[in-house]
């Protein structure tokens, strides 16, 4: 399987750790990984303040980036949602190179849980961390459970840390609360998305957590400001910075997992 790596914008811009993490976890668990040259945006910013003739040469340009690929990993839930549950606005029933990387774009503990089969990581991390839950990952692209529906499902991102020796998952009040974020909405509705933003931090921090952990960085870059600038007792980190981490303490173990994985 060749897989292409999407590095959403604002990673590429501010948050370059968190894509070498993505494409570090990935090659330990033996994909072969390409990055295709000349990405871009997926245009979610354009879409959600309604400028449909700005998005479309985006979303276009994007699948002719990715086509031919078997599979496409991005770690952010908000960014897989955009081209598997908005692009069929911008592409019709016979564009095949869309249908492919509609059915084949992944968030990346879906593509881990799902399309790898693992289920554990062996390696440490040995802090207590709490974890927010996007709205993206939980109510578009079903990535665990919410409130809102009683459907029961896996939570991937969660499996993957239980799996870690030495940590310790403290439990929040409101595991699936909006973060305030939203894009656009942070700066439309300024003092509703701090609001937001402050008491989902305190809530964390309430927990006894040292470390919030998500799998998108878009609410983590909100939060993180508001941490920072209320000098708040947490720091943040991107899923795959953790799974990182705890790669680096037990490559060998890693190693052979990825040599039990490929032999299934």
């Amino acid at each position: 399987m060749t897989v292409a790596l999407f590095i959403p914008c604002y990673i590429d811009q501010f948050y370059p750790d968190v894509a070498i993490a993505t494409l570090t976890v990935l090659e330990r668990l033996g994909v072969q990984v390409e990055y295709p040259a000349g990405q871009t945006c997926c245009g979610q910013p354009m879409a959600n303040t309604g400028c449909d003739s700005d998005t479309a040469p985006v979303a276009k340009q994007w699948v002719k980036r990715f086509a031919g690929y078997d599979a496409v990993v991005c770690p952010s839930g908000s960014c897989v949602s955009m081209i598997r549950n908005h692009y069929s606005d911008y592409f019709g029933p016979e564009d095949t190179d869309f249908q492919h990387l509609r059915d084949n774009t992944f968030e990346l503990c879906e593509f881990i849980v799902d399309q790898l089969g693992v289920r554990s990581i062996p390696g440490r991390f040995d802090r207590p961390v709490s974890i927010h839950s996007s709205c993206h990952g939980l109510r578009e692209l079903r990535l665990g459970a919410c409130s809102e529906n009683m459907t029961p499902r896996e939570d991937k991102l969660r499996m993957l840390l239980e799996s870690l020796e030495g940590i310790e998952i403290k439990p929040i009040t409101r595991v699936d609360e909006c973060c305030g974020f939203g894009g656009t909405f942070a700066v439309a509705e300024r003092e509703t998305s701090v609001a937001m933003g402050v008491d989902r931090v305190t809530d964390h921090i309430s927990s006894g957590s040292e470390v919030m952990v998500a799998g998108d960085m878009s609410c983590l870059m909100h939060m993180s400001g508001l941490i920072r600038r209320r000098n708040m007792p947490m720091s943040v980190k991107h899923v795959a910075e953790v799974l990182n981490e705890a790669i680096q303490s037990d490559s060998s173990g890693l190693d052979r997992s990825s040599s039990a994985m490929a032999n299934q």
